[in-house]
């Protein structure tokens, strides 16, 4: 009788020794092929495209090997699996790229003072360690601030409207709010400055950027609201509505407080959207060297117009003052993002079970 042998079991989301063995032989042998056809055979040269050559002809030669063993199915999957990881490991390691060499900059300026000064005892001839950006993270902070204190409820009625109101006017204002979604940053700089200081006749200020921004960050928080409320389970609202709570409280009872810490992510998502922007602050906060903590009069810093202003000045001093403002917009925006995670996991711990009431009890 004929010894029958036992079929390999392939199991999802596993990776062996003979799958390390076997990815690391496709990934050497692509590479060396790789390199004597795009070096060697042919009239190409560039890293960037002997890398991205080099990854068709692994994914390719990893699905060939894997179909021989394990066939087309598993073959199909892994070859997958490789690709999106490839992808995902790209972009880390841009982006990775990206925060090293801002750290590495930002660092040879940095000194404890740059949180605590502003520039108005900083001459041209100034070392790049004298003066700060006290004046631009403030204005940065009161900014930001007004702007989610103007979008934020906005966003979040409307995002209300969308998902647990509708009516004839569902479609058109989602549309609005898509429309919204692509506007160029300098344009909505522009509207407020032909609109309010131009036509109005008021002057460069804080509040002038603010209104800007909330422009930028408005359709952010609805979107990512409207996403969030969705996945409310319609069984809260049907037991609310049940128990004789009308549509108004179940939604501020019921619907907002489940969706609270997605409402959350929505904020951090609609801060990130604007807390870099540039453009529209050169024509509505126009900026400063000093310190100005009142957005509401006068020409307001910020520390992206900080940075944009420092980086065009043909000194080497104020060079590395700018990208030490960009490594201080990254630890405000870490600093910011870790706050909110934080209030809002609180939040979340502490939001109850609704407490519906009997009418008939009552």
């Amino acid at each position: 009788m004929a010894s029958t042998a036992m079929p390999r079991r392939i199991r999802p989301r596993t990776f062996h020794r003979s799958d390390a063995l076997l990815l690391t032989a496709c990934a050497a042998s692509s590479l060396a092929l790789t390199w004597l056809i795009y070096f060697r055979l042919s009239p190409f040269s560039g890293a960037p495209g002997f890398v991205i050559l080099w990854f068709a002809a692994f994914v390719l030669l990893y699905w060939l090997s894997v179909r021989e063993l394990d066939g087309r199915l598993a073959a199909n999957d892994k070859a997958v699996t490789a690709l999106i990881a490839g992808v995902a490991a790209t972009i880390i390691g841009v982006l990775a790229i990206i925060l090293g060499y801002t750290i590495w900059r930002g660092l040879k300026a940095f000194h404890i003072g740059f949180f605590f000064h502003d520039l108005s005892s900083t001459g041209p001839r100034s070392i790049a360690t004298s003066g700060g950006a006290l004046h631009a993270i403030v204005g940065t902070l009161e900014e930001v601030l007004l702007a989610a204190v103007i979008s934020v409820p906005l966003g979040v009625m409307t995002a209300v409207f969308l998902n647990e109101v509708g009516g004839p006017l569902r479609r058109p204002v989602r549309m609005f709010v898509d429309a919204m979604s692509g506007i160029p940053s300098i344009v909505a700089g522009l509207f407020i400055y032909v609109v309010f200081i131009v036509g109005l006749g008021l002057h460069f200020s804080g509040l002038m950027a603010a209104l800007a921004l909330s422009i930028l960050m408005l359709p952010t928080v609805t979107r990512t609201s409207e996403v969030v409320l969705r996945l409310v389970p319609d069984g809260l609202r049907e037991a609310s509505l049940a128990l004789g709570a009308p549509e108004w409280r179940t939604v501020l009872n019921v619907v907002l407080p489940t969706a609270r810490t997605g409402i959350v992510t929505a904020v951090i998502l609609g801060v990130a959207r604007v807390i870099g922007e540039t453009a529209p602050l050169i024509m509505t906060s126009f900026g400063a060297s000093v310190m100005n903590s009142n957005p509401f009069h006068a020409p307001q810093a910020s520390l992206p117009l900080f940075v944009w202003q420092l980086i065009q000045q043909p000194v080497a001093a104020s060079i590395d003052r700018a990208w030490t403002g960009a490594f201080a917009l990254i630890l405000l925006v870490l600093i910011l993002f870790v706050i909110a995670r934080v209030i809002a996991s609180r939040q979340n711990r502490g939001v109850r079970a609704p407490a519906f009431v009997d009418p008939e009890k009552e």
